[in-house]
């Protein structure tokens, strides 16, 4: 603790390093912001974070406004209300009067929240709207803030600068180098764009081709990414309305800071999940009968007819005859497993795992 400063009469302790907005954090004190990432550092750009300082004429941004020694904060008086309600005004007058179809929008629950005009009329946009050929990333020129989140997280996470701010005044869009395809960029299409965007700017191509479903109509199931032994959480959103089941319509990943991922996914976590309800997908064990036909069994079955033949093939060659190849997609505890399988039960070396360099 290196001191202490007020925030709507409460006394809270300073750490070092310490924002405005990091320490009203800290004790439950909402801060309203747009711009703001916990994985990013502080842009102050969309000045919906701004708060009343004692003695100071001007409002400050939280996020960047360091936490000093006997600082006395207000967060809710008239005079930021005011300005918040203002602000979210003038945003939603540069923007689309509808909500985003696919995702949620920040912008509009905050407009809801401080009771942001609707009546100030709206500007046509000028900014340019890209075509991109890509499968997975759209981008809407219309409802950008330029709060900028996602070109910061593409430079400060993913260090891959595949987009950029381009243009000037009203034309300043999000924008790749010469206007090219994110394909033909360093573009990783991890769609971490998408994750930190706070107006649905950037969403998700495969929901908007297929039809979006309402966040509200989906529910939230935590589980770990299958490609690789990582562990990543994701959410899968389900429509429980889809049939039988439901069915995951996209792919999220869960708050930052919550798991061993910090909220960011590879291009295969994010959309790699059309294989959950592809038809060819196989649910059940198949073994083939005297005649070489696959029928389905148990897994009792299946796993039988695979310790008959590798033991089959020990009795014939001996155990050397015999090799196991685990996954990268398996953990490190199920690639021990194998490689325990392999040495003690079948009694061979021969072991490899594929992601081995």
């Amino acid at each position: 603790m290196t001191g202490a400063l007020r925030i709507d009469g409460q006394e809270l302790p300073i750490e070092a390093g310490d924002t405005v907005l990091s320490v009203a954090a800290r004790a439950g004190i909402e801060i309203p912001t747009l711009c703001h990432d916990p994985r990013l550092g502080a842009a102050g750009a969309c000045r919906s974070c701004l708060v009343e300082v004692a003695g100071e004429p001007r409002l400050s941004a939280a996020c960047t406004r360091k936490a000093q020694e006997g600082m006395v904060v207000d967060t809710q008086c008239e005079r930021v209300e005011r300005h918040r309600r203002n602000l979210l005004a003038l945003y939603l007058a540069d923007h689309p009067a509808a909500r985003p179809l696919s995702g949620s929008s920040e912008l509009f629950d905050m407009a809801d929240r401080v009771g942001a005009p609707r009546d100030w009329g709206r500007l046509e946009s000028r900014r340019d709207q890209r075509v991109d050929p890509n499968h997975y990333v759209h981008f809407d020129a219309e409802r950008c803030i330029l709060c900028a989140r996602c070109v910061r997280y593409c430079d400060e996470v993913e260090a891959v600068n595949a987009i950029a701010l381009a243009g000037r005044g009203p034309e300043t869009t999000i924008a790749t180098a010469d206007q090219r395809s994110l394909l033909d960029t360093s573009c990783e299409l991890c769609g971490g764009c998408i994750d930190t965007c706070p107006t649905g700017a950037m969403s998700e191509k495969v929901q908007l081709l297929r039809g979006a479903v309402e966040d509200a109509r989906l529910e939230k199931v935590r589980t770990t990414c299958g490609y690789c032994g990582v562990g990543c959480q994701v959410d899968l959103n389900v429509d429980r309305r889809a049939g039988e089941g439901g069915r995951v319509v996209k792919v999220t990943s869960p708050e930052p800071g919550s798991t061993v991922n910090d909220g960011n996914l590879c291009v295969k976590g994010r959309f790699a999940y059309d294989f959950l309800d592809h038809e060819d997908r196989l649910t059940t064990p198949l073994v083939r009968d005297a005649g070489g036909v696959l029928r389905e069994v148990s897994w009792d079955e299946a796993l039988d007819r695979a310790a008959e033949g590798l033991l089959a093939v020990k009795r014939r060659h001996d155990a050397h005859a015999l090799g196991f190849v685990s996954s990268s997609r398996c953990t490190m505890e199920e690639n021990y497993l194998v490689q325990k399988l392999a040495r003690a039960a079948f009694g061979t070396n021969n072991c490899h795992q594929c992601a081995a360099t």
